[in-house]
């Protein structure tokens, strides 16, 4: 007679999943915060809207950003001259650049992570791949399937339209998979390219103003896995607990929809202050199990939507001024990534962590948490536990 528990038992992993490695990209186009305002308004012929520009330059200054990088160009516009009005039909142009090169910007980053791991890809056993452009069928997946090489048995998850929130939600579907599959291997990855959003300025909606202020376009790849083979693999991180939530009385206040102009996004004043007041009661629930209420005792990785946000987190948590550098960093290096932001953070957390280790013979943060959030507004929490070098 079949057990089937024991039939189930045998299918799951022993142990945690764990983050095995991690890859970034960018395109090859970085953008200078400091004369973007004067570039912006020259490449979409705005330049008559000078009270408008000197709005932009405002907010470019206060945005904390210093570099992005941009698939855009002023080459690409003059093929596309759509994509730099404020409203006018060009879906189909952005969808045969996005189609193209979301899949292309992953690979890079994917490839990276790969190398690191130190497996061969054929031992990839599923793939998450998060976009909030280049909606296709079939998708970014089963292009960067063919792009990597990946086995044809591959199972596969395509994220399309999750936005910000989508760094922290790609690790909480990756722990499932891990966990609940013995040996799966699953590689995770985040592309954005803002193309899907890019548009001229208009001085009846100052939502846009803000987006073009502080959105760039980047890939982040991660291995995850549980019970690493020793000697070859080495994790970074156990993910210990994932979950998500809605922010209550939250709705309207980040959402987006896709018109023939491309994606047409609102962002509400209100967002940091609704994640700011609503972040405790996902953190309490997350670490009540350790017995842990001493958040500058943790190490943080948050996704830096904008410097409003990180503010505010610090400020109603009393946190302090260094535990959200990191993310303050990836903000002021590459802007706003959307769901790869977050993973950008947790790539450099991990060389901030291996440094620290040196440096005290061993000894550092062992417990923190990663934050996604994004459309909803929606709340990932991760509880990361980090292993020994």
């Amino acid at each position: 007679m079949v057990d089937v528990n024991a039939f189930r038992r045998a299918q799951r992993a022993c142990g945690p999943a764990t983050v095995m490695a991690i890859g970034t990209a960018n395109p090859p186009n970085c953008v200078d915060q400091s004369t973007y305002p004067d570039y912006y308004f020259r490449i979409t012929n705005s330049d008559h809207m000078t009270e408008l520009k000197e709005k932009f330059k405002r907010i470019c200054a206060k945005s904390m950003i210093q570099t992005r990088y941009s698939h855009i160009t002023e080459d690409l516009l003059k093929l596309n001259p759509n994509l730099g009005a404020y409203k006018a039909p060009s879906l189909n142009a952005r969808q045969d650049i996005l189609v193209e090169e979301i899949p292309k910007l992953g690979k890079e980053a994917a490839l990276k992570a790969i190398q690191e791991w130190g497996q061969p890809k054929s031992k990839i056993t599923h793939l998450i791949f998060s976009s909030t452009g280049g909606v296709d069928t079939p998708g970014a997946d089963f292009q960067l399937t063919k792009l990597l090489g990946l086995q044809l048995s591959v199972k596969r998850y395509m994220m399309y339209q999750q936005g910000c929130f989508s760094g922290g939600m790609v690790l909480r579907l990756a722990k499932d998979l891990a966990e609940n599959n013995r040996g799966a291997r699953v590689l995770v990855v985040c592309s954005e390219i803002t193309v899907v959003a890019f548009r001229g300025p208009s001085d009846t909606n100052l939502d846009y103003l803000l987006g073009q202020a502080i959105f760039g376009d980047g890939a982040a790849a991660v291995i995850v896995g549980a019970d690493p083979v020793i000697g070859i693999e080495k994790p970074l991180f156990e993910i210990v607990s994932a979950s998500q939530t809605i922010i209550p009385d939250s709705g309207g206040a980040i959402d987006g929809h896709l018109r023939e102009e491309g994606l047409i996004f609102h962002l509400q004043q209100t967002v940091p202050e609704l994640v700011s007041m609503n972040i405790k009661k996902s953190l309490e629930e997350a670490f009540e199990p350790l017995g842990i209420s001493d958040w500058n005792s943790l190490f943080w990785i948050v996704h830096p939507g904008g410097p409003k946000i990180l503010n505010q987190i610090e400020l109603k948590l009393n946190l302090e001024p260094d535990k959200l550098a990191l993310s303050r960093q990836v903000l002021s290096e590459y802007g706003n990534m959307s769901g790869a932001s977050v993973l950008f953070v947790l790539d450099k957390m991990r060389t901030k962590s291996a440094q620290e280790r040196l440096k005290t013979t061993g000894k550092g943060l062992d417990w923190g948490v990663l934050f996604g959030f994004g459309p909803g507004l929606t709340v990932e929490t991760i509880l990361l536990h980090s292993m020994p070098t």
